[in-house]
């Protein structure tokens, strides 16, 4: 049974007269300590499917379900890490923590608060960089912050929209390990939006791409069935890795090219506009 349900999700914007669909009749099931990475191109609505599995968009038709129960509304079950870091500008690496454990432990103590938020501080190799505000740091400082303050929420599901593709190639190789560990060391239910095939092959247990959009929905699923731990600097030279780069990579390209031929087929009737001359007498 599936722990992370999507089901038959649509997900549209704008008014009736000229409402955009984003998501049509989008199925998703991840099991629980899985972690399922979903691939798409951009505008094929993969933060929107964030935005529902998180809770902060509701669906038109179509539901949520966590461990079989319906979620509609956001929940600290759900922990979301944002591309852009989202972190408090005014509070330091501490306090951005601290915000967030308050709201889902209110009645800890300040003696195990402080012990607590240290730990996951420790745990994304922050140490030393407590009272630190956001702009004195990098921004692979700020997102192992951003992912620090999301793990002391306990989630049961954490979903990563995006969470490196802003960084430089070093500092994101890195990340990626930082996290595939994090979660080897405490498995959560994990499902990370990413762009990159190769990414995608080297954290997840399973890749889902999205179709493109508009009216998108999820296509066929490749399992990651690469031994742990995946090093990325030797991966390349794994015949396994090489298929499934392939398969999915030419499947992606043939969900575009499908799309493409679509939009050839819609006749567009442009309006009939006379342009204005300027300075005529």
């Amino acid at each position: 049974m599936a722990y992370l349900e999507m089901e038959n999700v649509c997900v549209g914007f704008g008014p009736a007269s000229h409402r955009s669909e984003v998501l049509t009749d989008a199925s998703l099931s991840v099991h629980e300590n899985e972690f399922v990475a979903v691939v798409g191109f951009s505008g094929s609505g993969k933060s929107t499917v964030v935005s529902v599995l998180g809770g902060l968009i509701k669906p038109d038709k179509g539901v949520v379900r966590i461990d079989g129960k319906v979620a509609a509304e956001p929940g600290p079950d759900r922990g979301i890490v944002f591309q852009n870091y989202s972190l408090l500008p005014w509070l330091s690496v501490k306090g951005n923590i601290e915000i967030a454990v308050r709201q889902v432990y209110p009645k800890m103590k300040s003696r195990e608060r402080t012990a607590y938020i240290q730990r996951y501080i420790d745990l994304v190799n922050l140490t030393g960089a407590e009272w630190k505000k956001p702009h004195e740091l990098s921004g692979g400082m700020r997102q192992r912050l951003s992912l620090a303050r999301t793990l002391s929420m306990q989630p049961k599901v954490l979903l990563l929209d995006e969470p490196l593709s802003a960084l430089d190639a070093l500092t994101r190789g890195v990340l990626q390990d930082e996290i595939t560990r994090l979660w080897e060391e405490d498995k959560r239910t994990v499902v990370m939006i990413t762009n990159d095939v190769d990414e995608a092959l080297l954290m997840a247990d399973r890749i889902v791409p999205l179709t493109p959009g508009p009216s998108a929905g999820f296509g066929r699923q490749f399992t990651v069935d690469l031994q742990r731990p995946r090093d990325s600097a030797t991966l390349n030279f794994n015949p396994r890795f090489k298929r499934l780069r392939n398969d999915v990579t030419e499947y992606m390209i043939s969900l575009n090219e499908e799309a493409r031929s679509l939009r050839r087929d819609v006749d567009i009737t442009l309006p009939d506009i006379e342009p204005i001359q300027i300075g005529a007498a």
